[in-house]
C-alpha cells in the first residue's frame, strides 16, 4: 500500500519515485519520441553508402526546391533529421535540457504548438529571404538546394519560453545569454539558419501567454523560497 501521495515532492508529474529514468521519460514523452526518431534517422545516414546519405538528406532539406514541391514533406521531414550523426549525443543532452523541462511545465499540447509553430515559421521566412537573395543575384541559385534539416529551431524556441520558468532574479542572466547567443552569430555571419534561429527565439518568447497559470520554479518550492 502506498505510504506517499502522488503530489509528493521530488516526485515527477506520474512519475514512480523508484524509476526515475523510466518516470523522466514518461512526463515528457514529446521529447523522447522525436529524440528516438532523430536516434534512428542518424543511424540511417551512418549506416548509408556513400551518396544515399547526401540523397536522403536532400529530399527531407526545407529548402527552397523542396518546399516549393513537397512543402509538407519538407516542413516535417527536416525536424527528424540531422546532418552529423555523431551529433546525435549533443542533441540528446540539448533535448533533455531544454525540450523535456518546458514540455514537463507547459505539457505536451502547448510544448508542440511552441516548437512547431517556431520550425515552420522560421523555415518559411528564412528561406522567403534566401528566395530574395537569389532574385537580386546577392547569393548563388544553387543556394535552392542545399541541404537544410535539423532540429535547431524548435531548440531556440524552448530555450526562449524556458526563460518565464525561471524565477525572476535569475531569470535575466539567463534571457541575457540565451540572446546573445543567437544574436552574435547573426550579427557576425548573417546567415539565413543564424535569422531563422532569431525569429524561433522571439517566437518562443512571443509563448509568453501559454505559461500563464503555470507555475516557476520558485512558486514549486513554495512562499518560503528566495
Amino acid at each position: 500500500m502506498p505510504t506517499e501521495a502522488s503530489g509528493t515532492s521530488g516526485t515527477l508529474p506520474g512519475g514512480e519515485p523508484s524509476r526515475p529514468i523510466r518516470s523522466w521519460v514518461r512526463s515528457s514523452p514529446g521529447t523522447h519520441v522525436w529524440l528516438a526518431v532523430i536516434a534512428i534517422t542518424s543511424l540511417v545516414i551512418a549506416l548509408s553508402p556513400a551518396g544515399l546519405d547526401t540523397y536522403l538528406l536532400h529530399r527531407n532539406s526545407s529548402n527552397l526546391h523542396q518546399l516549393s514541391h513537397h512543402p509538407v514533406r519538407a516542413l516535417l521531414g527536416s525536424a527528424f533529421w540531422i546532418e552529423d550523426p555523431a551529433d546525435v549525443l549533443l542533441y540528446a543532452v540539448l533535448f533533455e535540457v531544454l525540450h523535456a523541462p518546458v514540455e514537463r511545465w507547459l505539457g505536451t499540447a502547448k510544448w508542440l504548438f511552441t516548437v512547431a509553430t517556431a520550425h515552420i515559421a522560421a523555415t518559411l521566412i528564412s528561406q522567403q529571404v534566401v528566395l530574395v537573395a537569389i532574385r537580386l543575384h546577392d547569393v548563388p541559385r544553387s543556394m535552392a538546394h542545399v541541404v537544410d534539416i535539423g532540429v535547431s529551431y524548435g531548440l531556440a524556441a524552448s530555450a526562449g519560453i524556458l526563460a518565464y520558468r525561471l524565477p525572476r532574479p535569475w531569470r535575466w542572466p539567463y534571457l541575457a545569454g540565451v540572446v546573445a547567443f543567437f544574436v552574435v552569430p547573426f550579427a557576425v555571419d548573417r546567415t539565413y539558419t543564424d535569422l531563422g534561429h532569431l525569429i524561433s527565439l522571439a517566437i518562443g518568447l512571443a509563448c509568453y501567454p501559454l505559461t500563464r497559470g503555470e507555475k516557476s520554479v520558485a512558486s514549486e518550492r513554495g512562499p518560503g523560497a528566495d
